[in-house]
């Protein structure tokens, strides 16, 4: 159950602080997840040339690695800063997009898992259940399953990667692999925008940047986007302000909102 003081508390810690937040990530959602980051209280920088992630990822307060428009330039770049962000004990956000869709996707989600140890892997259900060798094959980058089908994947590859697993759905599940959370706020409206579940990856690595419980850090991410992203599809008339409103919510975000709106 989430401590809604503890995540308070993390939001304001994210203001104050305003991490540093690495992001190698894809083409599509640059812009978008530059301005969540922003918009929570956190510092984004896209850096993904291999001649500087090394220097950046080492003095950075968090990694986020994500792999939607996939290429080879890239991906040596991406293990070269997941390395020098675990060996600097630098959290490790890693989103497998696509995860399934090909044999290489899927083989280069494996090689950054065991090359980068991430501290946290977040996808939807299609993608985790293909981490875990299910034989599943994904949609391209959406999913075919349900959060509720790969529960169980999760807490096994959580459990053989070490890392915090987290599944995007209409119920998030995020497990370390013996505790599970849930968290119920999310809108099936949200998956009509691209690149949400991108966002909530960056989010995620805010949290982390300033909680060293993964756990609870990317709960309280989920929690967010849950929330911001309810609210915000309330205020909408369709996709394209959506992502407006979404963006507002999370910039004006306080306790009192959160008390009111948070599903337990």
């Amino acid at each position: 159950m989430i401590q809604i003081d503890h995540l308070i508390q993390d939001i304001e810690l994210i203001r104050s602080q305003s991490p540093l937040i690495h992001n190698i990530t894809n083409y599509v959602v640059m812009n978008n997840t530059a301005n969540a980051l922003l918009a929570i209280g956190a510092s984004p920088v896209m850096a993904h040339s291999i001649d500087e992630v090394a220097d950046m990822a080492g003095i950075a307060s968090a990694l986020v690695i994500n792999i939607g428009t996939l290429e080879k330039a890239w991906v040596e770049a991406i293990i070269v800063a997941g390395k020098t962000a675990s060996a600097n004990h630098i959290p490790v956000i890693f989103d497998p997009v696509g995860a399934g869709a090909t044999p290489y996707r899927t083989a280069v989600c494996r090689q950054i898992i065991a090359d980068c140890k991430p501290s946290v892997i977040r996808g939807n259900a299609s993608e985790i259940m293909a981490l875990g060798d299910t034989g599943l094959q994904t949609k391209g980058v959406d999913s075919t399953s349900s959060s509720d089908a790969a529960i169980e994947t999760a807490k096994a590859v959580a459990l053989q990667t070490r890392a915090v697993v987290v599944i995007s759905g209409q119920t998030d599940y995020i497990t370390d692999g013996q505790q599970t959370e849930k968290v119920r706020n999310d809108d099936p409206f949200m998956a009509r925008v691209t690149g949400m579940g991108c966002t909530a990856t960056a989010i995620t690595g805010a949290f982390a940047a300033i909680n060293p419980d993964r756990l609870e850090a990317a709960t309280h991410a989920m929690a967010v986007m849950g929330i911001a992203g309810k609210i915000a599809t309330g205020k909408s008339r369709g996709t394209g302000s959506l992502q407006v409103n979404f963006l507002d919510e999370l910039c004006n975000l306080d306790a009192n909102t959160i008390r009111t709106h948070i599903k337990q």
